[in-house]
């Protein structure tokens, strides 16, 4: 004859199979939240930082590491980067005046020397080496401060210029300059964070 189990052991066996469910259900959650909460933690002291998640919350599922977010934040950078460029070679057929006509040429250099700029960062973090990192992270911040420094002289250049046109291009390079700003700071919180985890490869 078969001997009831114990309904104390029943309810044992039930808790022990809850317990290693929600454990499992934990470990699954946190795994896939922690791409999310890297870009979020790492967004929080940025100089734009809503502007920062909301830019690099597409890449928050192949961004692991604080390298991950930095290459994603200068790609936003060029992109945006890159879009305005062509956007302000499109405006130069209806400038009227030459003083509107001077401003958007100087511009349209600076932006295109903004793109290579970052382009040049990009390629430097994609290419990280432990024996150069210091010399590598130096070449970035320097493009990045200098990308920067563009998009402002660009900025300078429509303050005398009343039209139109002014207020489309400070639009354009302000949001350019807020990415750019974003990127920098990913890239000095990539400088700082190099002992803390494994950022570069042998």
């Amino acid at each position: 004859m078969t001997m009831p189990i114990p309904f104390s052991l029943l309810m044992n066996i039930l808790f022990l199979f809850l317990s290693l469910s929600l454990t499992r259900y934990s470990a699954t959650a946190n795994h896939h939240n922690a791409p999310q909460d890297l870009v979020r933690s790492s967004c929080l002291h940025a100089s734009y930082p809503d502007l920062c998640i909301r830019t690099l919350s597409s890449c928050s599922g192949s961004a692991n590491t604080p390298r991950d977010i930095a290459q994603a934040a200068v790609n936003v950078s060029v992109e945006r980067a890159r879009g305005v460029s062509k956007n302000l070679n499109a405006l130069s057929a209806g400038l009227k005046t030459k003083r509107e006509r001077v401003a958007l040429s100087d511009c349209v250099e600076q932006i295109s020397d903004t793109v290579d700029e970052l382009s040049s960062t990009l390629s430097e973090l994609k290419h990280l080496r432990g024996e150069t990192f210091q010399w590598q992270m130096s070449n970035a911040e320097t493009w990045v401060s200098a990308a920067l420094t563009n998009e402002n002289t660009c900025l300078d250049g429509f303050e005398e210029v009343e039209s139109k046109v002014k207020g489309d291009v400070k639009r354009q390079i302000t949001n350019v300059a807020r990415v750019t700003s974003n990127a920098l700071y990913m890239i000095n919180r990539l400088d700082e964070s190099r002992g803390r985890s494994r950022l570069v490869t042998p």
